[in-house]
């Protein structure tokens, strides 16, 4: 499943972008002309929860060859995107914190030994962290639906030598059956079920169908839940994993006014819930939907809460501070 990285032109130099230092390597001129300018868009957009910076993104692209490069995230980790990406080029800017509630949660529970299960991996962006030191070099099972996606999952765990295991798989409400990916863009993908011979077709599996083989009911886990518009049906399928010692992170998508998933972790899963408040810097309590109507600002964002009836959890949702900006 994992491939190489794409070069321009066979070039030996990886092309090396470094969030810490925001040193550029392996680029011409022209490279770094785009490179300047993905950061310059992502600063201007970014008041607006990024609208349009997906269009400036192919706009650059048009002026560039399709090529990878590779974003040193921290001195431990290493995250490769196509160059130009509308959705990942966003982290060029330094100044950008990619989902940072998660981010900081997850750095202040370092200190804590648990699995990472990250289910709608993507390229693996948070298994690439969760794995790495700041991080507290987690355990770490990556769980992706597309062939695609997941080729880009374990090129990644390549770059850091392996340290996370991939699943190409779809989660659902319970194990067995067979999925199809369909989307044009990789991180808005959508599943539909088919028959187990059709082309292109992949497993599907629960959360609990895992417990005993490939997880531990006992041990701490942190689940990070990102499986467009199946969250409810996957949140069903992990009961007794949820009733454990673990935390959910899940995301409650700014189109949804009504505010389901969260409702259904709050009413059906019974489980607390918690969401960052950026104008408290601080997760809050969510207990209605005054604190959802407030912080899901943006319809075509995806909001994370965090549920758990783990009291060990709680303590470090509610004590985790930081410093926006």
């Amino acid at each position: 499943m994992e491939g190489s990285l794409r070069r321009n032109n066979g070039a030996d130099a990886e092309f090396f972008y470094d969030r810490q230092s925001g040193n550029l390597s392996g680029a011409s001129l022209v490279d770094q002309m785009a490179v300047y300018a993905l950061q310059i868009g992502s600063v201007v957009t970014r008041p607006f929860g990024h609208r349009g910076y997906g269009w400036g993104c192919d706009v650059v692209s048009s002026a560039v060859a399709q090529r990878d490069i590779v974003v040193g995230l921290n001195a431990d980790a290493r995250f490769a995107i196509p160059f130009c990406d509308r959705y990942w080029s966003r982290i060029l800017n330094d100044r950008y914190d990619y989902e940072e509630e998660i981010e900081v949660f997850l750095k202040s529970v370092a200190d804590i030994r648990y699995t990472f299960v990250d289910c709608g991996a993507n390229f693996g962006y948070w298994s690439v962290l969760a794995s790495s030191e700041p991080f507290g070099r987690q355990t770490v099972l990556a769980i992706e639906a597309s062939p695609d996606n997941a080729a880009r999952l374990a090129l990644n765990a390549g770059l850091n030598g392996n340290r996370y295991r991939c699943v190409n798989a779809a989660i659902g409400g319970s194990t067995g059956g067979f999925v199809r990916v369909a989307g044009r863009r990789h991180e808005a993908f959508s599943t539909y079920a088919v028959a187990d011979d059709d082309h292109g077709a992949v497993r599907r599996v629960s959360l609990d169908g895992l417990l005993g083989s490939v997880l531990d009911a006992q041990a701490p886990t942190v689940i990070k839940l990102d499986v467009e518009g199946v969250e409810i049906e996957a949140i069903e399928g992990a009961k007794n994993l949820l009733s454990g010692d673990s935390l959910l992170i899940c995301e409650d998508h700014g189109s949804d006014r009504a505010h389901g998933v969260s409702y259904h972790l709050m009413n059906e899963a019974a489980l607390r819930l918690y969401i960052f408040d950026p104008a408290d810097c601080h997760f809050v309590r969510v207990e209605g939907p005054a604190v959802l109507d407030r912080v899901k600002r943006y319809r075509w964002v995806g909001y994370n809460v965090f549920a758990t009836r783990s009291s060990v959890w709680e303590d470090r949702l509610q004590s985790a501070q930081w410093i926006c900006r």
